[in-house]
């Protein structure tokens, strides 16, 4: 049975474990509040292990070293830094149980050339299996190694299905020895809806049963002796969740939320507040580019778009062209 390489596979080990521990010890001292009903908890940064609820949402956090931290915000959302001081280190808001839930998601994820990626992430028992639906990644594919066992096509992309074993490891449960089951999607993408069902059933399919009793499910970004950044929003249903990265110079602020996505392209709306005049830059990624636009006037194609009002009121959206690359661009408003 093949293994993922010996330095990758070193990455998240040691944290699953300590971060079993780490809900033992709250748990034990009672320290997990539940948010409340209402869902109102102000923004919390966290850069030390630990695991809870915010704003009705299962969160983790892990590093082993170095300067990463994750700042909770509203709902779902989460966003988070790191640099080359931390070692590894991964966090994610989601679920404390798993389920065969649709699982929508939006934001930047900025992971550059580096050994870094962004997945949905849990594990079950019975049998103990660790599983990956792998949206994006740096230079470093997390299933290389694996044993691959054919693909699956779904959510406007194909995913290659593949399993890897893992001898006598650190696990949720102790030293264990268990599967590993990966989605890798082909068509790398930072926004989106992901079918949870479908992964599972084209793993089962394959001959990769889940376990009876699920574990926690987080929408996950880790790094590894890298650098980057996140801003995911994460909640359960179809669809994109509507809040996104957001630029707020002075009095001017512009909110990215997702659109309609396809294979080969996506929209963004774009929504101004706080001036009727103004001036908002999208930073483009590689390989991208507008293919149109509506209730502005836009300037350029690739690179640095800006836009301005045309007379139609202060939201305004894009369709960007992806070639590969589903990262959102980045936004700054400035008032014109």
């Amino acid at each position: 049975m093949n293994d993922i390489p010996t330095e990758p596979r070193r990455r998240g080990r040691m944290r699953l474990l300590l971060g079993a521990v780490c809900a033992a010890v709250l748990a034990a001292g009672g320290t997990l509040i539940a948010a409340p009903s209402a869902y109102a908890e102000a923004d919390r940064t966290v850069s030390s292990n630990t695991t809870g609820t915010h704003n009705g949402y299962y969160f983790s956090f892990w590093k082993d070293s170095g300067n990463a931290s994750m700042t909770l915000r509203a709902d779902g959302r989460y966003s988070s830094s790191w640099d080359r001081s931390t070692n590894n280190w991964v966090g994610g808001k989601g679920w404390a149980t798993g389920s065969r839930r649709t699982v929508s998601y939006s934001g930047t994820y900025n992971p550059g050339n580096n050994n870094t990626y962004l997945a949905l992430y849990g594990w079950t028992r019975n049998p103990l299996i660790e599983y990956y639906v792998v949206e994006n990644f740096g230079s470093y594919n997390p299933s290389s190694g694996a044993t691959r066992l054919g693909t699956v096509t779904t959510d406007g992309g194909t995913y290659d299905i593949l399993r890897s074993q893992r001898v006598n490891q650190p696990s949720i449960d102790g030293i264990q020895t268990f599967y590993q089951y990966w989605s890798v999607r082909q068509q790398k993408r930072s926004s989106g809806t992901i079918t949870t069902a479908t992964h599972f059933d084209a793993w089962a399919r394959a001959g990769l049963n889940l376990g009876t009793n699920h574990a926690y499910q987080v929408m996950a970004t880790e790094g590894y002796q890298s650098s980057g950044s996140s801003d995911i929003t994460v909640r359960e249903g179809g669809g994109s969740p509507t809040t996104g990265p957001t630029s707020n110079p002075g009095n001017c602020t512009a909110t990215l939320s997702a659109g309609q996505q396809w294979s080969d392209r996506f929209n963004l709306n774009v929504a101004v507040s706080g001036t009727s005049s103004w001036v908002v830059s999208l930073g483009l990624g590689g390989g991208q580019s507008v293919q149109n636009s509506w209730n502005a006037a836009v300037s350029g194609t690739s690179g640095t778009v800006t836009a301005r009002p045309n007379g139609s009121g202060n939201n305004f959206g894009v369709t960007i062209m992806a070639n590969g690359n589903w990262n959102w661009p980045t936004i700054t408003c400035q008032t014109g």
